[in-house]
């Protein structure tokens, strides 16, 4: 069943992409040249919406915050980051716009998907040799969150309320979001 829930999700979560024009590297290009940034107003009230919806979840209780885990941070993270900020921007895509796009029938995301399926077993066929340098070396003790996540000991950056710092930052997008004009530049 969970298999069925998780193509569900990743099919209207494609489809959601393609209507808002995501799959359209131009699109994207645009919005880091913040010559148009419809699809930046998109994004950023998402997140924020959903920011809201899952802390305030948490808050409310309909959510149980053992179902959530705070990942490792390390410096390959931060690393890898950069290489997929500068990939999208090149690009113009993301692995999930790419791979929507493919769907779609774009030839230049095909060509995206490989080379990241090229890379991903680049790196794992490599991952024996580089397992032990720097890119691994845990930040601020791995689980670091921005607000304090009640019953756990991961430190955090804020001495606020985990699920309050999450509030106030979807509403800090979704102000953003609302307030962003169509153009920056241009």
């Amino acid at each position: 069943m969970s298999i069925f829930l998780a193509i569900l999700i990743g099919g209207l979560f494609g489809f959601a992409l393609d209507r808002v024009g995501a799959t359209n590297p131009n699109n994207i290009i645009n919005m880091l040249r913040l010559t148009d940034t419809r699809l930046m107003k998109i994004i950023l009230g998402a997140i924020g919406f959903s920011s809201i919806g899952l802390f305030a979840g948490i808050e409310l209780g309909l959510i149980d915050i053992a179902h959530l885990s705070v990942k490792d941070s390390y410096i390959g993270v931060v690393v890898g980051g950069a290489l997929l900020g500068i990939g999208f921007a090149i690009s113009g895509y993301c692995p999930g716009t790419g791979i929507t796009a493919f769907a779609t029938g774009r030839k230049d995301a095909g060509v995206f998907v490989i080379g990241g399926l090229v890379g991903a077993f680049l790196f794992m066929i490599n991952y024996a040799d580089i397992k032990d340098s720097f890119l691994f070396e845990k930040i601020s003790s791995g689980k670091v969150t921005l607000g304090l996540v009640e019953g756990s000991s991961y430190p955090s950056l804020f001495d606020m309320s985990g699920s309050m710092t999450g509030i106030v930052i979807g509403i800090v997008l979704l102000i953003i979001a609302i307030l962003l004009p169509l153009k920056i530049r241009g």
